[in-house]
């Protein structure tokens, strides 16, 4: 009789979020938008207002057959630097379209570039992930798949034989004020940054596609900052309450106040009435497919509000928490155009 399992149930079902979508015109949604935008980034921790030079480093180059890889440092924010993978399509020709690949939980971006942690090629199974930044090149986009903060090269000292640096970094941003979702998130607005500075990337055409952790970070990204044009959001879209709340998450995905403001679904409109393509699997442990349905359902409402259904939609796959890839490759070829 003690435990607190209905007390936390009845808490979340008393909380009611004041920004929970109710507009009833594009009018009503362009004020909420504008609105919950600015929450948003508040809650994430804010962002910079000075932002530093990207002053980008080539570190390495490899000829890869189809494609060239390269590692690249960026400046992200004063005195925190970023690896970041590019990985250029041989074939195309002109200014070119490109998408950002933001890795989930893992050893880090080597794991979505085909490689394994200690820099060989991957063999053999290509894991949940499934090399997805390599998927995007060969579909002849400029990609780039950014080193998360906290996982791969850049966990700290103390964390070199541990998976990730999630944990400690995270509590010690929550305690200064900061989120990590808000980091990760403005470091992916600043590979927009770097994308724009190169003569062979298209400024028009800039997708974002990333999976669980990394769907968090793509479909934040994407909801705040429309020079990204379109996403691809897997293994991530849901409602707090079913997933994120429900169950055993990396501390990552948490921002104090969040379900205050907004349910994820509310978040996810934020892209509207940009180009949005979901991908769920059917037996996702972590992110429940009824829920996903729930989110996708009312996110329907609100492209039919702004006129834009052709711009949304659901891949609804057979398989667990992983990338599908069956229809996201072939769909950002049709909606970066």
């Amino acid at each position: 009789m003690w435990n607190p399992d209905e007390y936390i149930k009845d808490l979340y079902e008393s909380v009611r979020p004041v920004e929970s979508f109710r507009a009833d015109s594009q009018l009503e949604w362009e004020e909420w938008r504008g609105r919950l935008r600015k929450q948003l980034v508040d809650l994430l921790g804010g962002f910079p207002v000075e932002v530093p030079s990207l002053s980008p480093v080539l570190l390495e180059s490899e000829d890869c057959g189809t494609y060239i890889r390269q590692r690249i440092q960026i400046q992200t924010y004063p005195r925190l630097y970023m690896p970041i993978y590019v990985l250029i399509p041989k074939e195309s020709k002109g200014r070119l379209g490109a998408v950002i690949a933001c890795h989930g939980h893992g050893y880090g971006s080597k794991d979505i570039v085909g490689l394994n942690p200690d820099g060989t090629k991957k063999t053999g199974n290509p894991g949940y992930q499934k090399d997805f930044a390599v998927g995007l090149v060969n579909r002849g986009f400029l990609t780039i798949a950014p080193e998360l903060f906290g996982f791969g090269d850049r966990k700290l000292q103390e964390d070199a034989k541990a998976a990730n640096s999630c944990h400690r970094l995270s509590t010690f941003l929550l305690a200064i004020g900061q989120t990590m979702a808000g980091y990760r998130v403005f470091e992916t607005l600043r590979c927009v940054d770097y994308l724009l500075t190169r003569e062979d990337v298209d400024a028009e055409r800039i997708g974002c596609m990333g999976i669980s952790g990394g769907g968090l970070v793509c479909s934040f990204a994407a909801a705040i900052d429309d020079r990204i044009s379109a996403a691809v959001v897997s293994g991530f879209t849901n409602t707090f309450q079913a997933s994120i709340l429900s169950m055993h998450h990396c501390v990552d995905n948490y921002v104090p106040g969040l379900s205050l403001v907004a349910e994820m679904p509310d978040l996810l409109s934020l892209i509207a009435p940009k180009p949005l393509l979901i991908e769920a699997g059917t037996r996702d442990p972590i992110f429940p497919v009824h829920a996903t349905q729930e989110a996708y359902e009312k996110l329907q409402s609100i492209y039919h509000l702004l006129g834009a259904v052709e711009n949304l939609e659901l891949d609804l796959f057979e398989g667990e928490h992983e990338i599908s890839g069956k229809l996201a490759y072939d769909w950002f070829r049709r909606v970066l155009t």
